[in-house]
């Protein structure tokens, strides 16, 4: 069963095989993940947020309509991102700390960690939509037609808004101060 596409699985799921979500998971809940993490800098709330996005999957399974999977899945925690952004808005306050971008942590030196926390402190300070063009594409490594399809958009637009993004990170990350 491993060999089939995530949308051939997908389908499968849709019709009851329930047994099957669990190669999706496998393939998607580091990825979805990493996107949460990068997205709210907080380990728990990304565990909790990627729960959610595999219980939707389920919840959802016959709306999902044959087409590309990736696109679905996210799209579905593009939601849930959005819904817990909005219902902690209030709440929010500047970056935790304690909570830092911890990818490759055992192989990056003192210098490369100042480094990312740093990029990390920029990317914080975009707005919500602009990040996450920056964590899909360049993070999760998302194409460019994809992204289109996850926030409705074509897939010139979305070129150029990523483009965008990532000017205003650039200009942010060379602040002497963030």
């Amino acid at each position: 069963m491993k060999h089939l596409t995530d949308e051939e699985i997908m389908l499968a799921i849709a019709t009851g095989k329930l047994e099957l979500m669990t190669i999706l998971f496998e393939r998607y809940q580091v990825r979805i993940y990493n996107f949460f993490r990068k997205m709210t800098q907080n380990k728990m709330v990304s565990e909790d947020l990627t729960q959610d996005v595999f219980i939707k999957v389920i919840k959802y399974r016959a709306s999902y309509n044959q087409g590309n999977f990736a696109a679905w899945i996210y799209t579905i925690a593009r939601n849930i991102f959005s819904s817990h952004y909005q219902t902690t808005k209030k709440e929010r306050t500047i970056l935790i700390d304690d909570n830092k971008l911890e990818s490759n942590e055992n192989s990056i030196s003192e210098s490369q960690q100042e480094e990312l926390d740093h990029l990390q402190k920029a990317l914080q300070k975009l707005s919500n939509s602009d990040r996450e063009l920056i964590v899909m594409h360049r993070f999760q490594e998302i194409k460019y037609q994809q992204i289109a399809q996850i926030i409705g958009s074509t897939e010139n637009a979305v070129k150029v808004k990523v483009h965008r993004a990532l000017k205003k990170l650039k200009e942010i990350y060379f602040q002497k101060e963030i």
